[in-house]
């Protein structure tokens, strides 16, 4: 029987499970989609709509809360500054889980996890351009020592 089982443990122990859906709600929050294996996403969706609750209230002990379970600042600032207004009319249902497929390497189930009206900028990565990494990289070699006789 299945009593009093509230929660897939992953084959995780605890703290990693923690830090997992820490780092996971963090990616989700800073890129508004994430790819992930189907049970890791179905556990993550009512942890982001609860994150998402938490922030349409503002006040400081909810900042707080948010806080301690995201440990990152621009996470916590992005759900109260934008988050909490886009989905100022919405009761819940923040987030979706569309199935993906199937990964090559071992056959999981695989997801796409992506919260509802999202925007399609917050994907792209701001990667630094080609030319400064060059530059970066001649200022940083030394110059080669003459072995003097």
């Amino acid at each position: 029987m299945r009593h009093g089982l509230g929660y897939r443990k992953l084959n995780k122990t605890s703290e990693h499970r923690k830090a997992l859906f820490k780092n996971m709600l963090n990616s989700l929050i800073k890129y508004e989609q994430i790819i992930t294996t189907l049970p890791k996403a179905k556990e993550l969706k009512p942890q982001i709509d609860k994150v998402i609750t938490i922030g349409k209230d503002k006040s400081l002990s909810n900042k707080k809360r948010l806080f301690s379970k995201l440990q990152d600042k621009k996470s916590v600032t992005k759900v109260f500054d934008e988050l909490s207004k886009r989905y100022s009319s919405r009761k819940g249902g923040y987030s979706r889980v569309l199935k993906a497929g199937f990964r090559t390497g071992d056959d999981a189930p695989m997801a796409v996890i992506e919260l509802v009206d999202r925007n399609p900028e917050a994907k792209k990565v701001d990667k630094p351009k080609k030319n400064e990494k060059k530059d970066k990289k001649k200022e940083v070699q030394p110059e080669p020592k003459v072995a003097s006789k």
